[in-house]
């Protein structure tokens, strides 16, 4: 056992900042759930707070906003999900096929490139091309057309199309280099054999890409279906500007929980939310792990 250790601690090492984070992180903070059953005060804090039992719950779902942010968190993930894989696989496949190694790289980099910009940045990004008086899209497209201007962000209809197109723009690159690294790791002699028999690409995609996907695209939908309850703080609310007129369509769990503490302060019932969120996370993630174990026992995840 000692020879194991000092065998791998080369690698214990390198995994210790990474298991610190995660404990610091994402562990301790655990010790909070206990104010989904607290009516906090500060005197009390934490662990001196009075009980109240299921109070918080019952709070939150008979509220007008439990359906609405339940709704909006699901739905979108859903679309996040489906819409993501497709395109991430499809622009997947269009750098796999590029010749040479400079384009590739150059593509890989500009499509990359969105997933590193900070969420604030990029709602400004999308506060120039969307904003009503200063707007790229109202004073250089629709002004000059004679076309009456838009006010985005008092309009709610448009924001559906809005986020998923923002939210597929920003991530489709770190999935996209995922499955490209599997790509590239299928046997080449698969299309070569594919090609004598007069395969075409559509056919060799649909034959032999996806087969070999098949395994990539369960763990990644697994892990996306464990955080269909959670929701990008940042595009819901930093990218709509908080806009009041748009809360039907941006309203989601994590917002809530937010303009919960800062609005109300009420800290049990925005705790109560993050447990019926994670709760629901986990039971969803062992549902559909099992689903796949039933189905194709080798690319279960446990």
């Amino acid at each position: 056992m000692i020879v194991k250790i000092k065998k791998y601690l080369p690698f214990y090492l390198m995994a210790l900042p990474a298991i610190v984070y995660f404990f610091i992180n994402n562990y301790i903070p655990m010790g909070g759930l206990i104010l989904a059953f607290e009516k906090y005060t500060v005197s009390g804090g934490i662990f001196g707070s009075p009980k109240v039992g299921l109070d918080n719950f019952k709070f939150l779902f008979s509220s007008s906003d439990a359906w609405l942010m339940t709704r909006n968190t699901i739905a979108y993930n859903l679309v996040f999900i489906v819409l993501g894989t497709v395109v991430a696989i499809v622009v997947a496949y269009l750098l796999h096929e590029l010749k040479g190694n400079l384009p590739r790289k150059i593509y890989q980099t500009t499509i990359l490139f969105p997933s590193l910009l900070s969420i604030i940045i990029v709602s400004y990004l999308a506060n120039a091309i969307l904003a009503g008086d200063t707007g790229f899209i109202n004073n250089y497209i629709l002004a000059p057309l004679g076309l009456e201007t838009v006010s985005f962000y008092s309009e709610s209809k448009y924001w559906p199309f809005i986020l998923v197109f923002i939210h597929l723009w920003q991530m489709t690159g770190t999935s996209c280099i995922l499955y490209l690294a599997n790509m590239s790791a299928i046997d080449p002699g698969l299309y070569e054999a594919a090609n004598l028999d007069g395969a075409s690409r559509w056919n060799t995609f649909i034959h032999i890409t996806i087969p070999c996907l098949i395994p990539t695209i369960i763990t990644l939908t697994i892990l996306a279906v464990g955080k269909i309850f959670n929701s990008d703080f940042g595009l819901f609310y930093q990218v709509p500007m908080n806009s009041g007129a748009l809360i039907d369509v941006t309203q989601t769990i994590d917002t809530y929980v937010y303009r919960g503490l800062m609005n109300t302060a009420n800290m049990g019932m925005s705790a109560a939310a993050c447990f019926y969120q994670s709760v629901v996370g986990f039971v969803l993630v062992m549902i559909t792990n099992h689903l796949v174990k039933k189905f194709s026992k080798e690319n279960a995840m446990f």
